[in-house]
């Protein structure tokens, strides 16, 4: 699942008139990177929830045909947030773990490696704090999320989470459909019993939540394409 339904309040006026994950990166717009990225990685059956302009996601990326994959879309009138979207999809998503990913990240992690181990209802991939988040979300030690208000461990670092992850359906039972939900109390609950797992990815990844990152973004890229045209095409 790729979460599509934020406003973008950030990254106005760009988002008054196109939906966040539209906007362009190195000549695609992010959420074509992640469609073809997923396509890649084996995932070819998608859902793609949204809610403001949500009609031109649907004009532009269809049924996914073109991209090589099959797209149902999980419109919501007004976005249900993170945990609240994805209760929505599940009758799309069906019964067995899924993998979700943010609409406005940009990552370069190969998403076939992020696995739920049995019995855990979450795997989180955690990143290195960014500048403008320096205090992280999680504690990770040996493979396992360790709710980070419990722990005063010098040895430890909070992550920050990269918005992608592996979940159950069973992670979201407790929601009524249609109902405004937060990810993180759902994931801290989890962790709390012992059934979250996490992995560290020290590769390109990206919250591309302002003009600015979403600028220096698409400069990295046109450069990289520029020094390796095959892999830019």
């Amino acid at each position: 699942m790729i979460l599509a339904a934020g406003r973008g309040e950030r990254m106005r006026p760009l988002t008054d008139h196109t939906p966040k994950p539209l906007l362009e990166a190195g000549g695609k717009p992010l959420i074509v990177w992640h469609v073809e990225r997923l396509r890649e990685a084996g995932f070819t059956e998608l859902v793609i929830n949204h809610a403001h302009l949500g009609h031109l996601l649907e004009a532009a990326l269809g049924d996914g045909r073109r991209y090589g994959v099959r797209i149902d879309w999980s419109p919501e009138r007004e976005a249900l947030e993170t945990a609240g979207g994805i209760r929505q999809a599940l009758p799309l998503l069906g019964d067995e773990p899924f993998l979700v990913v943010n609409g406005d990240v940009f990552c370069d992690a190969d998403f076939a490696a992020v696995s739920l181990r049995t019995d855990d209802l979450a795997q989180l991939l955690l990143v290195p704090n960014p500048a403008h988040h320096p205090a992280g979300d999680f504690l990770l030690r040996g493979g396992r999320i360790v709710p980070g208000e419990d722990v005063h461990d010098a040895h430890d670092a909070r992550l920050t989470f990269s918005g992608i992850g592996m979940y159950h359906p069973a992670l979201f039972a407790g929601l009524a459909a249609g109902s405004k939900a937060r990810l993180a109390p759902l994931l801290r609950e989890a962790a709390t019993a012992g059934r979250v797992g996490g992995s560290r990815h020290d590769g390109l990844w990206v919250d591309v939540g302002t003009p600015a990152r979403l600028a220096e973004l698409d400069r990295s890229l046109r450069i990289e394409a520029e020094r390796s045209p095959a892999r830019g095409e």
